[in-house]
């Protein structure tokens, strides 16, 4: 059974930068396709960023190119997001997912219900 603990959210002001991990436990890591997903009250979990299991490339949605970086350290079964730049919009729930198929094309990594492992999620809250 894999498991995926996420840690690193909190308060932090508009602008400001915070560093999300996900730990993950009990699989191949290094063979996952890893995503980060948000999820805000009353709306969709929406995707943020993915980094593939080959290549370690990754992916970005547009909201988020140039702020967040998303990496992986297969070393320590870690993935990690860093967010620059928040928002007070992005408030929300943080969520990281691994997904076990091998295909990668943006359309699948960018949608939830392609992720088969889910962590509990993280709070992030950006104060305006």
């Amino acid at each position: 059974q894999v498991q995926l603990v996420e840690s690193g959210g909190g308060l932090v002001q508009a602008g400001g930068s915070m560093r999300l991990s996900c730990a993950v436990s009990g699989g191949a890591f290094s063979m996952y396709t890893m995503g980060w997903f948000r999820q805000a009250p009353g709306k969709e979990r929406e995707f943020v960023a993915a980094i593939r299991r080959s290549s370690s490339t990754t992916s970005y949605a547009d909201s988020v190119k140039g702020r967040f970086t998303v990496s992986r350290d297969n070393a320590k079964n870690t993935v990690y997001l860093q967010m620059n730049s928040l928002k007070p919009e992005e408030t929300a729930v943080y969520y990281c997912a691994v997904r076990l198929a091998s295909s990668d094309i943006y359309y699948q990594i960018s949608r939830p219900a392609s992720y088969d492992y889910w962590g509990q999620g993280t709070q992030v809250t950006v104060s305006s």
